[in-house]
């Protein structure tokens, strides 16, 4: 399954990256263990007066390096092993990032679209009323994710506050009017943008007069396509969960986000031909950008793949058999834990802003993100020359380098 493959593929990568840097197999192992996973009951009365249960849980994998920090996903099927596994990818990615953060993950087993707003927020109410005295400022500070929004994290604030007065630092993806940060929005394609745009210019080129195949048009994916377009990058074809397609003399990306307003996905758009969705991926472009689902590149498809690079938006959308394929057929591949790392960067902004009391204009926000993506980079090809590695190992040992410093550093002994 896929999540198998996820968990399966962080582990692995942990392991190789811990083989590489030499680390002790006793802090090894203490690595790899959650330092607190928590588990409470949520019972709401429903609108119609009957009561509901509902399980609500938060893994908080590493707070070496600073307070915890991750999602909150509302999602009926909630994998205890895939939880930790993004608890942990979280811990590495904060790290890569070079933020003052671990890493942690939770959310509530229920079907958000079976709830109406208001049960959805007793819920929310009731899940931050169980874990207040788990989270905070400086502790975890919880972000939206599958089925939650700026709004989930209105509420949590507020029932947070109650017990510990105003704090809206505890998380992030907030509203702008309750301390949201500026650019939030767009951060983690703009992040995405920065990130590709460093890559080819480590390779001599830019953005500009390249051609791009981007895989999923929700929120990264438009944000990414508007902003490379921006920039001069052709987009030669796009799809979503309504189906695809392509103009190999670049999309009018601004038409393209109107008719998806309008039409709610990309399919039916006049000014490009319909394509079969399974094919996107092997289109012929420059670059490709998988913003979508994980576990879509794989053996099946990655012999097919034209692209000279690989820009990982979403979460593990390379499976391990691919990365091997690819990895022979000279497709550089920038990995998901520093390419869409944007997001979470500018969370940290937020935060920043919300304990300063003092918030930015949004130039400031995407200025400081664009000096975080080139840095992180720098950093990660540092890396793969120290260890001769490809990207993804060098983001690997450069995460995982960080947090067992911090963790010797500190004492993990005592």
């Amino acid at each position: 399954s896929k999540t198998m493959n996820a968990l399966a593929a962080t582990n692995r990568n942990f392991k190789i990256a811990a083989q590489l840097l030499g680390l002790d197999a006793k802090l090894e192992k203490s690595l790899l263990i959650p330092f607190r996973e928590i588990k409470v009951e949520c019972t709401i009365p429903k609108d119609d007066g009957t009561l509901a249960s509902f399980v609500g849980f938060r893994v908080q994998h590493d707070n070496a390096r600073g307070p915890m920090k991750g999602g909150i996903r509302y999602h009926p099927e909630v994998d205890p092993d895939e939880v930790n596994a993004l608890a942990q990818l979280m811990t590495w990615k904060t790290a890569v990032a070079n933020i003052p953060y671990g890493g942690a993950k939770g959310g509530i087993g229920c079907n958000p679209a079976d709830l109406s707003i208001s049960e959805l927020e007793r819920l929310t109410r009731v899940f931050t009323q169980r874990i207040h005295d788990l989270i905070g400022i400086h502790t975890d500070v919880p972000a939206p994710d599958m089925g939650t929004n700026a709004q989930t994290m209105a509420w949590i604030l507020d029932e947070y506050s109650k017990f510990h007065g105003y704090s809206p630092a505890v998380v992030t993806g907030k509203p702008v009017d309750l301390g949201g940060s500026l650019g939030r929005d767009a951060a983690t394609g703009r992040g995405v943008m920065f990130a590709t745009e460093a890559l080819l210019n480590e390779h001599g080129k830019s953005i500009a007069g390249q051609r791009f195949v981007i895989q999923g048009f929700g929120n990264v994916g438009s944000w990414a396509a508007q902003l490379i377009s921006e920039m001069g990058g052709k987009i030669v074809a796009v799809s979503d969960i309504t189906g695809a397609i392509k103009n190999k003399d670049g999309l009018d990306i601004a038409n393209l986000l109107q008719h998806v307003k309008e039409n709610r996905g990309v399919k039916g758009f006049s000014a490009a031909d319909a394509i079969d969705p399974t094919s996107i991926l092997v289109e012929d472009c420059d670059v490709l950008i998988p913003a979508a689902l994980g576990g879509v590149i794989n053996r099946e498809n990655a012999n097919e793949i034209k692209a000279k690079y690989i820009v990982e938006a979403a979460n593990h959308p390379t499976d391990p058999d691919a990365d091997e394929i690819l990895k022979k057929k000279g497709v550089v591949i920038l990995p998901d834990i520093y390419a869409n790392s944007g997001g979470v960067t500018v969370s940290y902004f937020e935060w920043v802003q919300n304990i300063q009391g003092f918030m930015w204009d949004e130039d400031r926000v995407n200025a400081e993100l664009q000096t975080y993506m080139n840095r992180g980079l720098k950093d990660v090809k540092e890396m793969c020359r120290t260890h001769n590695c490809d990207l993804r190992m060098g983001a690997f040992t450069l995460g995982v380098n960080r947090v067992a410093r911090a963790t010797l550093l500190r004492g993990w002994e005592a």
